[in-house]
């Protein structure tokens, strides 16, 4: 049996629904109904037929079971022949989809891949563990395990604190990087909108982000660790509901289009110390760097996930990330965690800046884009595009 051919993935379209919080305007919808317009217009932006699409890959951490994904395209309208498969690594699950959605097309295995993830925490199932005996009761439970013994198995929040008092980092420093995040959030409204899908009449907005202050987020409560280091309401990313996808195609189905796209130089999931979750996308960005001769400063935009402060904070100084790089869109403290789609959520934003907009005023990205998340139990996917426009057929 011969093997295919090795060929590229390109994206050549991204969308994502607002991010809003728990109990926010998309509290009423399962993550399939977030996900489907997001399908929809994919395929919708490039015009390529729902009947083209080989495969859908969603991630989904919160959802304890079921298909969402399946669930989500046939909601979009995509042919019952087209198959679907959830994925849930955690916060990784997102960008995880979209890796393996590229390692199909690479493979030959397919040529239209549609990508990404959904996560609903309003609408997330309650979870119970069931009772040994008929004569207990459920327990409920707030997450499952991530690292069993004699690995250590911190609640993120606990974790992420150590890591600040480790570091030094303190809580005032948190707190300006979190109003930083908001600013470039509320200052990309304007002109970097055309990503967000619309859910039924709910309008395409991120209701988080706002003109946070100083004396605002230092006013917050230490929700982790101790008052000098320790992480606020405004230095954690507050939960949320959303979608986001991609479409990835083979070079053959790209090369007869006249549109820019992000070709996928590489992706790549490490694990590491389960207790020390943070420290892993470094680690990841480090050996995508290494496999491709690259370094911090050849990037021209960098996402990476701000589910902390302080992870975000450790991880940019770690790989030497200046601040022009840096989440240039506003991060997740301005928006919110939507756990599965978050990773999916960085790559939509890649393509903003580096796809749609590029060639605007003010808008272009020089060099590679590199998407960075880590996840419980001490894992990390980052994903490393570059921009590349098709003359067409």
């Amino acid at each position: 049996m011969s093997v295919p051919a090795r060929t590229a993935a390109y994206m050549i379209a991204a969308r994502r629904t607002p991010v809003t919080p728990r109990g926010g305007g998309l509290s009423a919808y399962q993550v399939d109904e977030l996900a489907a317009p997001v399908l929809r217009m994919v395929l919708m932006d490039v015009g390529v037929p729902p009947a083209s699409v080989d495969h859908v890959i969603l991630g989904n951490a919160l959802y304890a079971g079921g298909n969402p994904a399946r669930m989500a395209m046939l909601r979009a309208g995509l042919p019952s022949t087209v198959p679907a498969m959830t994925l849930d690594s955690q916060c990784c699950s997102g960008l995880d989809a979209i890796i393996m959605a590229s390692r199909l097309i690479e493979a030959g295995a397919a040529e239209c891949v549609l990508a990404g993830g959904a996560e609903s925490y309003s609408r997330a199932p309650i979870r119970m563990k069931r009772p040994l005996d008929k004569a207990s009761s459920p327990v409920a439970y707030d997450r499952p395990p991530f690292a069993p013994p004699p690995y250590a198995d911190p609640d993120l929040a606990d974790a992420a604190a150590r890591l600040a008092t480790d570091r030094a980092i303190s809580r005032e420093a948190q707190a300006e990087f979190a109003i930083s995040s908001h600013a470039k959030a509320i200052e990309a409204k304007s002109s970097h909108d055309g990503n967000l899908v619309p859910v039924a009449d709910h309008a395409p907005v991120d209701e988080f982000t706002r003109n946070l202050t100083l004396k605002t987020a230092m006013r917050a409560a230490v929700l982790a660790g101790h008052h000098d280091c320790g992480l606020t309401a405004a230095t954690i990313a507050c939960e949320a509901d959303a979608a986001a996808g991609v479409l990835l195609v083979s070079e053959r189905i790209w090369k007869d289009m006249a549109i820019p796209a992000l070709r996928i130089l590489a992706g790549r999931s490490e694990g590491g110390d389960p207790s020390d979750p943070a420290l892993v996308p470094a680690k990841v960005a480090i050996s995508l760097f290494e496999g491709l001769n690259r370094s911090t400063r050849d990037f021209g935009c960098i996402e990476l996930m701000e589910a902390y402060a302080v992870q975000a904070m450790v991880t940019a100084r770690d790989l030497g990330v200046a601040p022009r790089q840096l989440n240039r869109l506003g991060g997740a403290l301005a928006r919110g965690h939507p756990i599965g789609a978050s990773g999916a959520v960085l790559a939509v934003q890649l393509f903003e800046q580096m796809a749609r907009t590029q060639g605007k005023a003010g808008a272009g990205t020089a060099g590679p884009g590199l998407a960075l998340i880590a996840a419980a139990g001490g894992l990390a996917s980052g994903l490393v595009v570059e921009r590349v426009v098709s003359k067409g057929g």
